[in-house]
């Protein structure tokens, strides 16, 4: 559950609106949407394509350190 907190708390913290994300990660924005709500499962593509562009690890995004 906390990496749909940390996935918003790096947008934010970036500056960035879900459109951005959206778009990052070649999707619709209702689907980001529901990433972030933790309606839906993060992909492993989609997780790993956001600590690429954040520049952080997996690890941080699942709150393993």
């Amino acid at each position: 559950m906390f990496i749909y907190k940390r996935v918003r708390d790096l947008r934010e913290d970036h500056d960035k609106t879900q459109k951005e994300i959206a778009s990052v990660l070649n999707m619709q924005l209702t689907v980001y949407q529901r990433y972030e709500r933790g309606e839906r499962d993060l992909p492993l593509w989609a997780a790993i394509k956001l600590a690429d562009y954040y520049k952080v690890t997996l690890d941080y995004l699942v709150d393993r350190t």
